[in-house]
């Protein structure tokens, strides 16, 4: 929708698993059209944008590997990437170097066309990791692209990125869903549902996500999360055994370095 809105595309193709979301995409303003296809949707496409549950991306990339044309490019908005870095390295083979691995950090707990905002990309952060191999020439496509969108881009490691987003995105969204489970398994859950304040709803709004897109996500960083789950695990240990001996102090002084923490970066936000 924001490429066709700002002229960067003279035609945007659909493919994907239901119509009734097509004809919807079609309806708004999404795409042109859409195929029944991935080898029709690919037929003379300059870019081609992965935008799938990791689970489906291998399968999506054989496809698109067989049908892409020379001077194509690939990429993804995958929210980890060292697991689809792998699987393109390995089908892709000798096209490899065409895929530019992307994730832009902007998206609500909403799914579907009907969901979609124009201006999501504006104004937020968008995180390339290509490798050795990726052409220059591909990269710097993309990263016009996403900047043409308003997106600010950035390049890291693969590495880097997972660690990155397993904190400030995967174990918070494994955290709200936990913690509404943890609600709904209270003999009064119903009661407490309808007292909760701005707070608990604001935290648990993440976990309206798709839970197969995000069940995906937590497997594909594993590794990453498991070792930030035993983290947070430790230092909510701590907390719990200062309520438990009262002490009021430490308490303070754990919630007063949070805040500081998160004043500073709220005013980052209203800078950018």
């Amino acid at each position: 929708m924001a490429l066709r809105r700002n002229g960067l595309a003279s035609e945007v193709v659909g493919f994907g698993r239901s119509s009734q979301n097509l004809e919807k995409a079609v309806e708004i303003g999404a795409i042109d059209r859409f195929e029944a296809t991935i080898r029709e949707a690919c037929v003379g496409a300059e870019i081609v944008v992965i935008a799938a549950s990791l689970g489906a991306t291998a399968s999506i990339l054989r496809e698109v590997g067989a049908y892409v044309t020379d001077g194509s490019i690939i990429t993804d908005v995958g929210s980890v990437k060292g697991s689809v870095v792998r699987d393109a390295r390995l089908i892709l083979g000798a096209k490899f170097d065409i895929f530019v691995p992307g994730h832009p950090i902007a998206g609500n707990e909403k799914s579907g066309a009907e969901a979609a905002i124009p201006d999501l990309f504006k104004d937020h952060k968008v995180i390339l990791t290509p490798t050795s191999d990726t052409r220059i020439e591909a990269v710097n496509q993309i990263e016009k692209l996403w900047t043409e969108l308003g997106s600010e881009v950035f390049k890291m490691s693969v590495e880097s990125h997972d660690r990155a987003l397993a904190m400030t995105s995967h174990l918070p969204h494994l955290l709200a869903y936990n913690v509404m489970n943890t609600l709904l398994r209270q003999d009064d859950s119903q009661l407490l549902l309808e007292f909760s304040a701005g707070g608990f709803r604001d935290f648990t709004r993440i976990a309206s996500s798709n839970p197969e897109l995000w069940a995906d996500i937590l497997l594909m960083n594993k590794e990453n999360i498991v070792k930030f789950c035993g983290e947070y695990k430790n230092s909510l240990n701590s907390l719990t055994l200062a309520l438990e001996a009262s002490d009021r102090q430490r308490i303070i002084e754990t919630f007063s370095s949070a805040k500081k923490a998160r004043d500073s970066q709220l005013i980052v936000d209203k800078k950018r």
